[in-house]
């Protein structure tokens, strides 16, 4: 079968030939129809110092087709279309994962192939209304925002939220999410373009964060938030403890922008704030993400479908940050 195959840092990504695997046990056989990349793919690339002569599959986002069963799974599975939850072995606290926890797509083999093969419980039926690269696009950043929205900052209708670095798959369905509960949402990007665009999927407003007083803006224009999720960290995360509201909570899934530096810590008490730490979410949760997606017809932007053979241009544009959405890989039909 054909697969994107990762040989270690600073080695360039190629399209070749790979072992086409075969379930056993509880496992599944999928025929993938289409995967998309995560920020996660780039810092696996970029961070592991371990070299793989023979390569291994990244992805975690797949959606595809059950072709074949191992012996302890259902053979009426066979030809369900399914979409993958890569959160595996989440383990028993649905508080935090488990010492097993590891995602799809490293070490594990992911989803950037003709074919993968994974356990029967991280496979769930495809939404109807949602096209196969529409169906690859929810997996990891639809459950990452809905356990930081939901599980986390516990939204309630009605409330003010921002969300920072719109454009990447995760904040924008926190921004489609909140929406459709009736949230007031806000968003901060460097691009006036991308807030722009915001606005057309239900933004009240945006502001420029490389704008040295973008937080005086917000507080002006808001009065604060009563919900912060951020995906960057780094040294403006101290802005987010002054625009948080009174019993705000303020939720964090990411780190492009760094360590944080300072938090205020006299208003951090004294406005009695919460602040969450999230990364992914239990099976409860990937199930009740599926559920809230359709049961409301929500669908992913996307921002371009590549071929998988031109998987390392869809890698550039990742890189280069200018994507407004999911970057998809076409791998079959």
């Amino acid at each position: 079968m054909k697969a994107l195959l990762f040989k270690g840092k600073d080695q360039p990504l190629t399209v070749g030939d790979f072992k086409k695997p075969r379930p056993v046990k509880d496992q599944v056989l999928i025929r993938l129809y289409a995967a998309a990349l995560n920020h996660r793919d780039l810092w696996v690339m970029q961070e592991q110092e371990q070299m793989f002569p023979d390569g291994v599959i990244l992805g975690s986002d797949g959606c595809g087709v059950v072709e074949d069963v191992g012996e302890d799974a259902d053979p009426f599975l066979v030809g369900m279309e399914v979409v993958i939850n890569p959160s595996l072995e989440w383990g028993a606290n649905p508080m935090v994962q488990g010492d097993k926890f590891r995602i799809l797509g490293f070490p594990d083999n992911g989803t950037f192939a003709e074919y993968m093969v994974i356990s029967k419980k991280y496979i769930f039926e495809k939404p109807e209304h949602l096209s196969n690269e529409e169906c690859a696009a929810i997996p990891l950043s639809a459950l990452t925002a809905y356990r930081a929205l939901f599980s986390k900052a516990r939204l309630r209708a009605k409330e003010k939220v921002l969300i920072t670095g719109i454009g990447g798959g995760a904040a924008l369905w926190l921004l489609q999410f909140a929406v459709a509960y009736q949230a007031r949402v806000y968003v901060t990007s460097s691009s006036r373009e991308k807030i722009e665009k915001a606005k057309t999927l239900g933004a009240a407003g945006g502001f420029v964060y490389t704008e040295a007083d973008w937080a005086a803006q917000a507080q002006k224009e808001t009065g604060g938030f009563d919900i912060i999720i951020d995906s960057a960290g780094g040294d403006q995360f101290n802005r987010f403890i002054e625009l948080a509201l009174p019993g705000g909570r303020i939720v964090n899934f990411g780190r492009t922008a760094g360590n944080i530096t300072d938090v205020a810590t006299r208003l951090l008490y004294w406005k009695q704030l919460s602040i969450h730490g999230t990364t992914m979410g239990t099976r409860d949760e990937f199930l009740s993400m599926l559920d809230f997606i359709e049961s409301r017809k929500l669908k992913p932007v996307i921002d371009e479908v590549y071929p998988l053979a031109q998987a390392p241009e869809a890698f550039k544009r990742m890189e280069q940050g200018g994507q407004f959405g999911k970057i998809v890989l076409k791998i079959g039909s």
